[in-house]
C-alpha cells in the first residue's frame, strides 16, 4: 500500500504542470461508434440499401426503428464535430481502425456513443505508460441517452449542448480524473495468446524469463506463483476482468490468493469478477445488488418479524436497498480492486476455508485457473483462454491510469 502511495505521489508530480488551465486544444480526434444499421451494411455489402431493408424486414428486424437509431447517432456526431470545429479544433473522424499515429496526432480523443464507444476508445490508448510519457485525455459524449446510460459519458444535459462541453473543455474548465486499469500479467508458459488479428495489430505480448538471481526473487511474484516465465498483456481493463467457464452453466474451478498472502482460496462457483472503481457501476453492482423484495423476505425471515420496528424497515424496503446498492460503488480512481465470486457454491467441502468470502477489497488478486474451456475477459471484448494450469496477476499501477476530462 505504500508504495502504491509513493507512485501515486510520483505519478501526479509528473502532471503537475499539466493543469486543466495550461490543457492546449488544437486537434480532436473523434470515434464513430458503428451503429447497427452500419453493421448490418458490413455483414451484406452486395446489397442496395432496398435490398438490405427487405432483407431486415424479412427476417423480423424493425427497420424503421434501426433507421431512425443511425439517424439520431450521425445527426449527433456531426454535432460534435461542429462544436469542436467552432472553437478552432482541427477533427480527424474514426472509427474502430484506431492505430497509434492517429491516437498520438489528437490533442484528446471524443468517443461519441455509449459506454461500449469508450471502452473501445480507452483500450486502444496505448496501454502502460512510462510516467515519463504524456497521456491523451478521453471526454465522451451520449449519443442517445434515452437508450443508453453512458455512465462513462459527460452528464446527459451536455448531449441536448454538446458546445457548452466543448467551450469549457477550449477554456479549461474542468477536472482531470485518472481512472485506475487493471493490469493482468499471464506467469507461467501456460496459457495461449492468440495469434495476432485487429485488436493485436499493434501490440505484441513478449515472454520474459523470471529473474532466479537470490536477490531478486524475494521481490518477483512470478517466482512466488512457481512461474519461470511472464507476459504482461496488452490492454488493460477499464471495468473489469472476469475469468469463467466459456459454457455459463458449467462450474468454473478456481484458485486465487489475495495480496499476496500464504492462503490459497479454493472456489467454485460461476466465474470470478475483478473490479476497478469505474467498473463499480456497472457488472460489480449488477452481481451484488439487492432488490426490494430481498429486503422484505429477510425482514420476514426475522422471528420478531410481525414487531412494530420490523413492520417499519420493511415500509422503507425500497430506501434500504437503495442505500446498499449505493455502497457498493466506489471512485473511479481507487488504487483498490474488488473481486466478486458470482454464484460461490458454499455447500460440503466448498469454499476452502470457509471464511473466504464473496466479495472483497484487494490490492492484487492472483488466480489460477483448474477449468476445462474458460476465458479470461477484459472489459467484456478482448479474450484470452485461461484453462487448467493458467496462472494470471491481477494488479492496479498508478501509471496505468487513463486520463479523463470530468465536468460537473
Amino acid at each position: 500500500m505504500l508504495k502504491s502511495k509513493q507512485l501515486l505521489q510520483q505519478f501526479a508530480k509528473e502532471y503537475a504542470k499539466y493543469t486543466p488551465a495550461n490543457f492546449k486544444l488544437k486537434r480532436a480526434l473523434v470515434v464513430t461508434k458503428l451503429s447497427r444499421y452500419e453493421f448490418e451494411q458490413l455483414r451484406h455489402p452486395g446489397l442496395s440499401k432496398e435490398q438490405l431493408e427487405q432483407k431486415l424486414r424479412d427476417r423480423g428486424t424493425d427497420v424503421e426503428m434501426v433507421l431512425y437509431l443511425h439517424n439520431l447517432h450521425k445527426d449527433f456526431e456531426r454535432r460534435v464535430v461542429q462544436s469542436f470545429q467552432d472553437v478552432g479544433c482541427e477533427v480527424k473522424l474514426s472509427s474502430s481502425s484506431l492505430s497509434k499515429d492517429v491516437m498520438s496526432w489528437a490533442d484528446v480523443i471524443v468517443p461519441v456513443g455509449g459506454d461500449g464507444t469508450f471502452l473501445l476508445s480507452a483500450g486502444r490508448s496505448s496501454p502502460l505508460f512510462a510516467l515519463s510519457q504524456q497521456k491523451t485525455p478521453i471526454v465522451g459524449f451520449n449519443s442517445d441517452p434515452q437508450h443508453s446510460e453512458g455512465r462513462l459519458m459527460l452528464p446527459k444535459h451536455y448531449t441536448e449542448n454538446p458546445s457548452d462541453a466543448v467551450g469549457r473543455i477550449k477554456s479549461g474548465d474542468f477536472k482531470w480524473m485518472h481512472r485506475s486499469r487493471i493490469r493482468t500479467t499471464f506467469l507461467g508458459s501456460n496459457g495461449e495468446i492468440p495469434e495476432s488479428t485487429d485488436l493485436f495489430r499493434h501490440t505484441e505480448v513478449k515472454m520474459e524469463q523470471v529473474n532466479t538471481e537470490p536477490e531478486m526473487l524475494e521481490k518477483n511474484m512470478a517466482y512466488k506463483y512457481k512461474a519461470k516465465m511472464r507476459r504482461v498483456l496488452p490492454y488493460l481493463a477499464l471495468n473489469e476482468v472476469f475469468i469463467g467457464e466459456h459454457l455459463s452453466a458449467r462450474v468454473s474451478h478456481l484458485q486465487l490468493v489475495l495480496d499476496h498472502q500464504d492462503v490459497v482460496n479454493k472456489t467454485k462457483c460461476s466465474g470470478l469478477c475483478v473490479s476497478t472503481g469505474t467498473g463499480s457501476t456497472s457488472w460489480h453492482t449488477s452481481i451484488n445488488r439487492i432488490t426490494n423484495s430481498d429486503v422484505e423476505h429477510l425482514l420476514r425471515s426475522l422471528p420478531n418479524s410481525s414487531s412494530a420496528e420490523v413492520l417499519r424497515l420493511r415500509e422503507n424496503a425500497e430506501e434500504i436497498a437503495h442505500r446498499y446498492n449505493q455502497s457498493l460503488l466506489f471512485a473511479p480512481d481507487d488504487p483498490r480492486l474488488c473481486y466478486s465470486i458470482r454464484e460461490q457454491i458454499c455447500v460440503g467441502v466448498w469454499p476452502s476455508p470457509k471464511t473466504f468470502k464473496e466479495r472483497d477489497f484487494v490490492q492484487n488478486v492472483f488466480v489460477k485457473s483448474h477449468c476445462i474451456d474458460a476465458n479470461l475477459v477484459i472489459d467484456g471484448s478482448i479474450s484470452y483462454p485461461f484453462n487448467d494450469g493458467a496462472k494470471a496477476l491481477l494488479e492496479v499501477y498508478p501509471e496505468d491510469a487513463l486520463l479523463t476530462i470530468a465536468l460537473d
